[in-house]
């Protein structure tokens, strides 16, 4: 008889996501995954100005807040037909860049590692041989003895005072830690470090975009003052303060970041689970030169469909029949009926929740059961995110592509197929920092050699009146958010914005069933999966964690304790 788990609320993510597995014989044969809020900002934006849309859109998430403004942004220079200057694309990579590499440090240290590190283990180590394997592994400066053995009596202070603090919730002792205790020391350590650098590379942002969270963005370009020789600008200063940002940065993701997951990783090779879809899906991000020109993308975008690497895809998101949204389980209407698929363009978001009411029961799976909508490809599942983007690099035949995953693989004695797992998910973010890294230095370059030459235009302002508009328009932004492909769909009439649709990574992974009852990447990945105990199940968190969850983002606010719909008014 299967036995049914079931974690609400998934913690260690950003908003709220339910996990229900079914298991037989140890093993989970089949998931659901439920969105478990709504967010209806999409309803907000409607007949407001298409200029200020991207301050209310970089609401709908806490984390990724400028890649929500940025894809916004680059929605209505589409609609408008508005190039920026070179100066405001170098800007917006660079902040973009500088998002990707927190978030991705931020997901390993703080969000993730815990599902391969056991904390409480570390107090068994021995300092002096934790030194040794940090110092076999990187040339990373803090590596004593002594630094270590600071670190261990930190933690050991903690769990005496018997307030656990940031490490209350975990599954310490569970069967499935692998690592040695002088390796946890060493992850428990550098999980510190990582506090103290990710508040400096968000400075980047702060710079360049007058603050951070949500830093300031303009349709046309950037507001960004460049002028090496004023006090009020961009002066050479603080330009020498974004470029050793960067130089930091750099150092400590491959000192510390890639070499701390390849340590890791050397001692979970066997724990191959958590592949799933095998289906990926990449807008592309990055450019070298005019942000439409998809031939120029340092991240490659294309679609790959059951893991075929011979055969690498194109994705046109302004395609009707490429990208559509389906609501058949999902807490939605379209046109009134409770089914059916839209592309972004013609999309709504019109609430219709027929979950349980008052009672938390199991969720009713056959029928509706999320509040996030199945987006498809072509009707097909996909999975979007870092591997995602390494896997469709390394097959659209990109040189640093192929460098970093096969020399990665080939220090671990890993196949290629390895990486379509939980473990290769997490290896994919830590090498695609590394070339993240690099491009933020390579633009960094570029830019500071611009404003020498004497360029320090950031803003096109052609098409600023409306009065110069079309009365009807349409455009779509995308990036590459950390998390995987990010696309804002706009209708524009009469100045005004008509319609409006976000479709984000998590909604693709996490979503639920579809029209043809296919399954999502949460729940593909989760399949097959061996679960040692039942009520510890680390190994749902394992791989749930591994995609980076984005609940905010991707869900749509109601109201659980007095099964009532929270009313949003407009205007």
């Amino acid at each position: 008889m299967a036995e049914r788990i079931v974690i609400d609320p998934v913690t260690r993510i950003e908003g709220h996501l339910r996990i229900e597995a079914e298991m037989h014989n140890g093993v989970i044969q089949d998931a659901f995954s439920s969105g478990t809020a709504i967010r209806g900002l999409e309803l907000i934006v409607q007949n407001r100005d298409p200029r200020d849309v991207w301050a209310y859109v970089q609401r709908i998430c806490g984390v990724c807040t400028s890649t929500h403004a940025l894809a916004a942004i680059r929605s209505v220079e589409d609609a408008l037909d508005i190039k920026v200057p070179r100066n405001a694309h170098l800007i917006r990579d660079l902040m973009n860049a500088a998002v990707m590499l927190h978030d991705h440090v931020v997901h390993f240290y703080h969000l993730h590692a815990f599902d391969w590190v056991d904390v409480l283990n570390a107090l068994q180590a021995d300092p002096k041989q934790t030194s040794t394997i940090a110092q076999s592994i990187s040339n990373w400066p803090k590596s004593s003895p002594g630094y270590f053995k600071e670190v261990q009596q930190k933690v050991k202070n903690i769990v005496d005072s018997g307030q656990l603090g940031i490490f209350a919730n975990g599954y310490w002792g569970h069967k499935e830690y692998k690592l040695p205790p002088e390796v946890n020391l060493l992850a428990v350590a550098h999980y510190l470090e990582a506090l103290d650098w990710q508040k400096e590379i968000v400075k980047v942002q702060t710079i360049f975009g007058g603050k951070n969270p949500h830093p300031h963005y303009v349709v046309g370009g950037m507001a960004t003052p460049l002028d090496i020789n004023s006090d009020n600008g961009i002066h050479a200063e603080r330009l020498s303060h974004v470029s050793q940002l960067i130089d930091e940065a750099m150092v400590f993701v491959n000192e510390v970041y890639i070499p701390d997951v390849m340590a890791i990783g050397s001692f979970y090779k066997d724990w191959t689970y958590g592949g799933g879809l095998n289906n990926y899906l990449s807008y592309g991000d990055f450019s070298t030169g005019d942000i439409r020109d998809v031939n120029l993308y340092r991240m490659p975008r294309g679609v790959i469909l059951n893991g075929d690497l011979s055969n690498v895809m194109d994705v046109n998101p302004k395609d009707p029949d490429q990208v559509k949204e389906f609501i058949d389980h999902s807490w939605y209407t379209y046109d009134g009926q409770a089914s059916g698929g839209k592309h972004p363009w013609e999309g709504e978001t019109n609430l219709n929740y027929t979950g349980p009411k008052g009672s938390y029961s199991t969720l009713n799976t056959a029928d509706k059961y999320s509040w996030i909508k199945s987006p498809r490809w072509k009707e097909q599942s996909m999975e979007t995110g870092p591997l995602a983007r390494m896997i469709i690099g390394y097959a659209a035949k990109k040189p640093e592509y192929i460098e970093s995953v096969d020399s990665a693989l080939s220090k671990l004695g890993l196949p290629f197929a390895a990486l379509q797992s939980a473990l290769g998910r997490t290896l994919a973010r830590a090498l695609e920092a590394g070339l993240v890294s690099k491009w933020m230095r390579d633009d960094m370059d570029s830019l500071i050699q611009n404003i020498r030459n004497g360029d320090q235009v950031t803003f096109n302002n052609s098409k600023w009146d409306p009065s110069t508009w079309p009365a009807q328009s349409k455009g779509v932004g995308w990036i590459e958010a950390p998390r995987g492909a990010l696309g804002h769909w706009i209708r524009i009439e009469d100045g005004k914005t008509k319609n409006y649709q976000a479709v984000v990574p998590t909604t693709w992974n996490a979503s639920p069933r579809d029209h043809k009852n296919q399954i999502g990447a949460y729940e593909a990945a989760l399949k097959g999966t061996p679960i040692a105990d039942p009520e510890n199940p680390l190994e749902i968190l394992r791989i749930v964690h591994s995609f980076d969850p984005c609940l905010a983002c991707a869900v749509h606010l109601t109201d659980l304790h007095n099964d009532q719909m929270t009313e949003i008014r407009i205007g």
